[in-house]
């Protein structure tokens, strides 16, 4: 095996049935591929098969390669920040920071209707290396982007996109229909 796809059968609370995407794994060598994609497009074609039409699931805001996928190549908006959704992880992941995460929607019946660019939300595209070097700092950064995401969607706006040059990783903001 190679690479994997996990999802969760669930309701939400007006009754109606979605997955939760739990995992995706590709091993390292086979990353880059279209792998990742493939699966993800056989998990969609098995929930519309069976009525389904939204799976949603959680990523770290900070790793910004799965941030990429989630939302430009998949199509998955985000509404909700969760602060430290897993609590204390000795995951090398995690590299000490609480488990902050972002969720994933993914409507899969139809193409997601995004409106204008109303504002942004960036960080440091080298954030992984910051992890790595520099905890403190990356906690910083870590709580002023739950601060900012937290005050974006209580005022409606949704993640519809991402950009990215040679400094800032830019989540971009705005309405979702």
């Amino acid at each position: 095996m190679v690479a994997f796809c996990l999802a969760i059968p669930g309701l939400k609370p007006d009754g109606k049935a979605y997955l939760h995407s739990h995992m995706l794994g590709v091993l390292p060598q086979y990353r880059n591929t279209g792998l990742g994609r493939r699966l993800k497009m056989h998990q969609r074609e098995n929930a519309l098969a069976r009525g389904i039409e939204l799976i949603e699931w959680t990523f770290d805001p900070l790793e910004v390669k799965n941030a990429y996928f989630n939302i430009e190549r998949l199509g998955a908006i985000v509404r909700r920040y969760v602060r430290n959704q897993y609590g204390a992880s000795s995951s090398p992941l995690a590299r000490g920071l609480p488990t902050d995460r972002c969720v994933a929607e993914w409507w899969i019946s139809r193409q997601q209707e995004r409106g204008a660019v109303c504002e942004g939300v960036r960080l440091p595209v080298d954030i992984a290396e910051i992890r790595g070097s520099d905890p403190m700092r990356a906690r910083a950064i870590q709580n002023e982007l739950a601060d900012q995401f937290e005050a974006a969607f209580q005022r409606g706006l949704a993640v519809i996109g991402v950009e990215r040059d040679d400094t800032w990783f830019t989540y971009l903001l705005g309405e979702a229909r």
